[in-house]
């Protein structure tokens, strides 16, 4: 059996404003608006915005202090790594192995313009793989505005969760990740998950109390359900293209 709760989206946000740690950690916004210039990615791992985060202290428990972000442009799909030096090899290899061999070759990466990105490691990535390297200077960083705001939302998510000692922060990087990642995003309209995967992620409140979804799929026959993952195939095209 399914069920019904009316006013969900209301009662999840009326619980969360009491949240005592978001509160205490939520954002503050005081500079004044100014029209916004979009950079724009016409499908999925097109581009992408990478930016570090650190000197962090306290140092996690495993001897981190940075942070390396990605976020693509198109899903809002992040992914994200602790480091212990912020050199120019773990800034190749990351682009390398993280996104290159994962979701293919970009079109184009933004990045800032400190020594770890702007070098001829990097430079040599990118004439190896073809894609262009665009960067933001210190004194344009809206340049890479998307980059930027992703780790200010994963540092608030990290200062709610982390423990008393704050060490480690290292550990509860893919529990920030899987929030943000399932929460629907306002530029798409949708969550990152969905735009890349096609499905909806299966919470754990679907596993305590079965959902519609989850009491109609167990009882599907395998036909049934290849035609249902055509429906959602079909209807991953038309988010896609309203994102």
């Amino acid at each position: 059996m399914g069920y019904y709760w009316p006013k969900m989206v209301q009662d999840s946000m009326d619980y969360a404003k009491k949240c005592e740690a978001c509160q205490y950690h939520a954002n503050f916004i005081h500079q004044p608006p100014e029209p916004l210039h979009p950079t724009v990615a016409y499908w999925s791992f097109e581009a992408w915005g990478l930016d570090l985060v650190g000197l962090i202290t306290p140092k996690s428990s495993a001897g981190h202090s940075y942070i390396l972000a990605a976020i693509d442009y198109f899903s809002k799909w992040v992914k994200v790594i602790p480091l212990r030096e912020a050199k120019k090899e773990n800034m190749a290899k990351f682009i390398r192995t993280h996104i290159i061999y994962r979701f293919g070759i970009p079109h184009w990466i933004v990045t800032d313009n400190g020594r770890q990105f702007s070098n001829s490691m990097i430079d040599k990535l990118c004439e190896k793989f073809k894609f262009k390297q665009y960067k933001s200077s210190m004194y344009n960083t809206a340049t890479n505005c998307l980059a930027e705001a992703f780790n200010k939302t994963l540092c608030n998510l990290l200062k709610k969760i982390v423990s008393k000692s704050k060490r480690d922060w290292q550990e509860r990087i893919g529990e920030a990740l899987w929030a943000y990642r399932t929460t629907h995003r306002t530029p798409t309209g949708v969550t990152p998950y969905s735009l890349v995967y096609g499905v909806e992620v299966v919470l754990p409140l679907e596993r305590e109390i079965p959902s519609l979804r989850m009491a109609v799929q167990e009882g599907l026959t395998t036909e049934d359900n290849v035609k249902l993952r055509l429906q959602e195939l079909e209807a991953l095209d038309e988010k896609r293209l309203e994102a």
